[in-house]
């Protein structure tokens, strides 16, 4: 399965599918330097497979820490004292393999190495098939996720199925928090068939047919990001329970998707107190349970600390907050909701996990 964008120009592949990764060749040729940037844990998992890459083309590899670890002023400023040792030209081509937080440092790295070099993204998660697509790259600050970063497009994107094979369910239930916003997005009989096709954790861990998922997935974030580049306006839809979860994931320290998912479901308890929407809460509440999702975390809230940080979002604007909403499944807006808004629909969320 192969989509490509279509920007006036400057487009790129991406290919999806088992053994994508044979196509690399086809992108890799002609460069004067390449840099492999790969994460520790798909190194262990997967050394024979990208040895080609090293051993074929003389690439430089660097191996970095699994997650968002990487992601810090400190570590980009060590790698990047590390790569500018090794005396590149503009004619150099990092290969980001890894997780979405391999491939938004090695994008940032790319983005800023000699003042912009080649990327490619090869995603090893199903997280990743939403990061790795549509360009944005960046580390966070202490003030917050992602608050340091640019747009800018891999050369390719080259999504191997393979690599599913070795993911833990964490990291499956991380990825898959995207997965199922983009049928939020899409539509309401999106949402009935990726839910009837993973009603629990026994069946999403099977990840039975989540090739057609994750290939709808990144067809939906297409449809918008050729449309949005720069998020001016719909790119924000993908933001869809991001602007609660952000916070949870930066205060907690948890997996992303996981505090997305929870971002989702106060993001239908603040479409239903905004919007005068009918979300059956407890029926969302009922299905991330039955897929394992660690929503018992949500006792341990407070609400200062998290709204302290969704003042940060980038979204926002001189009028404070602004979420993206559901209007209805498939009917995202983009909302100011005020501090007392907020409040009110956190304050309805504990009561949903109250003991």
């Amino acid at each position: 399965m192969k989509l490509e964008t279509t920007y006036k120009s400057n487009n790129y592949p991406i290919v999806v599918e088992h053994q994508a990764l044979d196509q690399l060749h086809n992108y890799i040729e002609g460069y004067q330097d390449i840099v492999l940037v790969v994460d520790a844990t798909v190194d262990i998992n997967w050394k024979s497979t990208l040895e080609f890459i090293t051993t074929e083309y003389g690439a430089h590899k660097l191996v970095i820490p699994s997650g968002e670890t990487t992601k810090s002023f400190s570590f980009y400023e060590e790698m990047m004292e590390t790569l500018l040792s090794k005396q590149l030209t503009r004619d150099t081509c990092l290969i980001a393999v890894g997780g979405g937080a391999t491939g938004d440092f090695t994008g940032f790295l790319a983005a800023t190495l000699l003042r912009g070099v080649d990327f490619i993204q090869v995603p090893t998660t199903i997280l990743a098939h939403d990061s790795s697509v549509g360009g944005k790259v960046g580390i966070n600050s202490k003030h917050g996720k992602n608050l340091i970063g640019a747009f800018y497009r891999p050369k390719a994107v080259i999504y191997d199925l393979n690599f599913l094979d070795t993911l833990p369910y964490s990291e499956v239930l991380s990825g898959y928090a995207e997965v199922y916003k983009h049928a939020l997005l899409s539509s309401a009989e999106a949402v009935r068939n990726i839910e009837t096709q993973f009603p629990n954790a026994t069946a999403l861990a099977s990840l039975n047919e989540i090739e057609y998922y994750i290939f709808k997935g990144i067809e939906t974030k297409l449809n918008i990001i050729i449309k949005d580049e720069k998020e001016t306006n719909v790119r924000k839809f993908l933001n869809l329970g991001h602007t609660f979860g952000h916070a949870v994931e930066y205060t907690f320290k948890i997996p992303h998707g996981h505090a997305v998912m929870i971002g989702m479901i106060y993001q239908f308890i603040v479409a239903n107190q905004q919007l005068n929407q009918d979300f059956d809460i407890a029926h969302y509440i009922d299905y991330l349970s039955a897929l394992n999702y660690p929503l018992d975390i949500i006792n341990t809230f407070e609400f200062e600390t998290l709204y302290h940080l969704m003042l940060k979002d980038k979204k926002n604007d001189q009028q404070g907050v602004q979420m993206v909403l559901l209007d209805g499944i498939g009917h995202p807006v983009v909302k100011h909701v005020d501090k007392e808004a907020l409040l009110q629909a956190y304050t309805t969320l504990l009561t949903y996990f109250k003991k």
